[in-house]
């Protein structure tokens, strides 16, 4: 398996998506300007702007890794030679989600670590009105990459199933945008006025589909280091188990049909 992170990882270096995605990077560049035009929230912004590049960064790369990696291995027929060695479809789709959740968190360490930067320099120049939460900036990216993560285990398991890498490509924005609802829905089909005003079939299915698709809202954080405010450990720990065993269900059951998919 350690063969197949170090060969996923190496091909992401020179994949031309992953080349094209990290030339965003740039705009970290363009944050102390940008967030100078705030008057009386310089560093709010900045940390904003540095975190919302991020998370739009580890999104591009989530998706198209996830999506395209395993269908241009089945087309380009490397499946096949790297198959036919004493090695399962488990262990190759295994090692292929690995490779590609570590590369996140490499990426995410490198942005994170430009981004810090970028928010020191904006802080010196306008100090802030409150103390800044470093902690809670390094949480807080490290939950998004956590994110993208279990974004990537759906794409991969769409990915399995699919002859094209639109069903993965679109199923995996789908869940992200699903995804990032589905707790304000629940919560609003819980009000009293939601009670009155939507049918019980239709909060019976909205509430199934809650348990369904994955809830990526419990993984933003940004509010927590926007605005220095502290970060509930007990609610990090449900967080972190609800993602492992969320995404350890999507592997199996990735792995699963991937055993059974017929290879041509």
């Amino acid at each position: 398996m350690f063969s197949i992170i170090q060969i996923t990882i190496k091909g992401i270096f020179r994949d031309r998506i992953f080349q094209g995605i990290m030339a965003l990077a740039v705009l970290f560049l363009l944050i102390p300007s940008a967030a100078s035009l705030s008057m009386r929230q310089v560093t709010e912004l900045s940390i904003t702007l540095s975190l919302s590049i991020i998370s739009f960064i580890l999104l591009l790369l989530a998706i198209f890794l996830g999506a395209t990696s395993t269908w241009k291995d089945i087309e380009r027929r490397y499946t096949f030679s790297v198959l036919s060695l004493p090695l399962s479809r488990t262990t190759y789709l295994v090692g292929r989600f690995c490779g590609i959740a570590l590369f996140l968190l490499i990426t995410a360490l490198f942005l994170g670590t430009v981004a810090m930067l970028v928010i020191k320099v904006s802080s010196a120049i306008y100090p802030p009105t409150r103390p800044l939460l470093w902690y809670a900036i390094v949480v807080t990216i490290v939950f998004d990459a956590l994110k993208y993560i279990l974004l990537v285990a759906v794409a991969m398991l769409l990915a399995t199933v699919s002859t094209s890498f639109f069903l993965p490509i679109f199923g995996a924005v789908s869940a992200f945008l699903a995804g990032t609802i589905t707790q304000q829905v629940f919560d609003y089909l819980q009000s009293p006025s939601a009670q009155k005003a939507v049918s019980a079939t239709v909060r019976n299915a909205a509430q199934a589909l809650y348990y369904l698709l994955p809830n990526l809202s419990s993984f933003d954080l940004k509010v927590n280091a926007i605005y220095a405010i502290p970060l509930n450990l007990s609610g990090l720990l449900w967080t972190v188990l609800y993602f492992a065993v969320y995404t350890g269900i999507l592997l199996a059951i990735g792995a699963i049909l991937f055993e059974r998919r017929e290879m041509k």
